[in-house]
């Protein structure tokens, strides 16, 4: 079987302390340290269903920040590797600010910038380049606490509006915080996706609706990237959180992912 590696991040910045956001150069050094290693980079949906290399990898962006085109698409471009940005449509359509519960504190100050959403147009540049778009629902909730309909309003609404937008398929979804139940994952399935990550803090089997990513931290550089991404310990599960950050990181988790 490959070996099939997916990686959860979200924003790149040279400088915003924002415990999801990893440096340039990390995000760099991850990608050549699994290269040299044998692994080859593409999208979501291909690691899963058609690996294209005995040992693949999908760095996955959840919440379209706009970082990810200006700083994590020239380091992946340059190792010919596609990728998969997972954005909530309402924000990409209104060019608002991301502004859920967690994102507060960066609102306002010399931060601000880096809560900026991809926008349709720039969201078409990385597909064009062989990127995937997958949603994010519309709004970025918690679906579990959602009623049947609103649930239904996130996934479908969510999808009909990057295919129309984008006018190519969408079947990748991912849980906003990593939130799911049954209903939820049932509906999902309802509305048509084929694959949906989630990022669990415990040990997961990957399932097709319920596929586990480590999430990435600014934490992770150099020993510690390379622990939470081995083999051996993704055999056990999901690879455990590490060091004296586990728990801000599990506090990021609950709060952003």
């Amino acid at each position: 079987m490959p070996d099939v590696l997916i990686l959860c991040y979200h924003s790149v910045s040279e400088s915003w302390p924002a415990l999801t956001s990893v440096t340039p150069s990390a995000l760099a050094e991850h990608v050549a340290w699994l290269a040299a290693r044998g692994y080859r980079g593409t999208t979501f949906s291909d690691a899963v269903l058609t690996p294209p290399a005995a040992r693949t990898v999908a760095f996955t962006f959840d919440d379209a920040h706009r970082s990810v085109l200006e700083l994590a698409h020239p380091i992946l471009s340059a190792a010919g590797w596609p990728a998969t940005v997972f954005v909530p449509t309402d924000y990409a359509t209104e060019q608002r600010p991301l502004d859920w519960p967690g994102l507060e504190q960066w609102r306002g100050g010399v931060w601000d910038h880096e809560l900026a959403c991809l926008s349709w147009p720039e969201l078409e540049r990385l597909a064009g380049d062989g990127w995937e778009i997958g949603s994010h629902t519309c709004s970025h909730p918690r679906l579990s606490t959602l009623a049947a309909e609103d649930i239904e309003h996130e996934l479908r609404r969510s999808r009909a509006e990057i295919e129309a937008c984008l006018h190519r398929p969408c079947e990748t979804f991912a849980y906003p915080y990593s939130d799911h139940d049954e209903r939820v994952v049932r509906a999902v399935r309802a509305a048509g996706y084929r694959l949906a990550a989630t990022a669990p803090i415990t040990r997961a089997q990957p399932l097709p609706l319920l596929w586990p990513r480590p999430v990435v931290s600014r934490h992770d550089v150099d020993f510690r990237f390379r622990v939470r991404t081995s083999m051996a310990l993704r055999h056990l599960g999901s690879a455990p959180v590490l060091g004296p950050a586990s728990d801000r990181l599990r506090r990021a988790a609950g709060a952003l992912i």
